[in-house]
């Protein structure tokens, strides 16, 4: 599994350099437990991470909620601490997915080589996708304090208004999936793109089946957010 991690800071990578050494490869080459404390901005890294280039398109604006702003300072700290484990525990549960720890988030990106996927024009769970999602459940259900966002896309073949319904309709069935393991429909949130986010080249068969994909993101909620501010002593 590939760990990415975005807006690494050189200096405070340099100076924890020892404290931070472990064979986990959700810490490697980044701190993400002190990004919180310097970026100290709103979450657009993790969007981007999300949704791809349209970052700035004010249709994300529903998104953009969700994910707040990065909680910086010591608050910050405690939340990316939170984070790195259970970004940790996903990657030693889902083999293949990739994970990325962006700003106070996770992202997950889950393809053929994670075992969730969608064959064309299909939007079901299938045997191999229950499996991985299953996994994913019982972290959601060990990490409480955490919102969840999940968001739909597809290939080029089909129109635009066919292809949009059609990623509605994948996120919406992993978000389903996901409370029918006993997590509260409200820590879902549920978006879809249609064809407009693609990620590999749609001409070829094999870019088409990565575009056939759900992004999922993970966020500290208010319980979290509120938690940490109150250990840090902080408003």
């Amino acid at each position: 599994m590939k760990l990415l991690n975005y807006k690494s800071n050189l200096a405070i990578t340099l100076s924890l350099l020892l404290v931070l050494m472990t064979s986990c490869k959700a810490v490697d080459n980044a701190n993400n437990k002190q990004k919180g404390g310097v970026i100290g901005a709103a979450g657009g890294a993790l969007l981007g991470a999300i949704i791809g280039n349209n970052v700035g398109d004010g249709n994300n604006s529903e998104l953009g909620a969700v994910i707040g702003g990065v909680v910086g300072g010591g608050a910050g700290v405690l939340i990316g601490n939170k984070m790195d484990k259970q970004a940790q525990e996903i990657e030693n549960e889902i083999p293949g997915a990739t994970v990325e720890r962006v700003d106070n988030g996770i992202v997950l990106t889950f393809d053929e080589q994670s075992g969730v996927y969608f064959a064309t024009e299909k939007y079901n769970i299938n045997a191999k996708s229950q499996e991985t999602l299953n996994s994913l459940a019982n972290v959601f259900i060990e990490y409480p304090d955490t919102n969840i966002l999940v968001v739909g896309h597809t290939d080029s073949s089909g129109n635009d208004a066919y292809n949009m319904t059609l990623s509605k309709n994948r996120a919406e069935a992993v978000t389903n999936y996901l409370m029918g393991k006993g997590l509260s429909n409200g820590r879902f949130t549920t978006h879809w793109y249609g064809e407009e986010q693609p990620t590999h080249d749609n001409s070829t068969a094999e870019g088409r089946s990565k575009n056939r994909r759900v992004n999922i993101a993970i966020v500290p909620n208010e319980t979290m957010i509120n938690e940490a501010k109150q250990e840090a002593g902080t408003n």
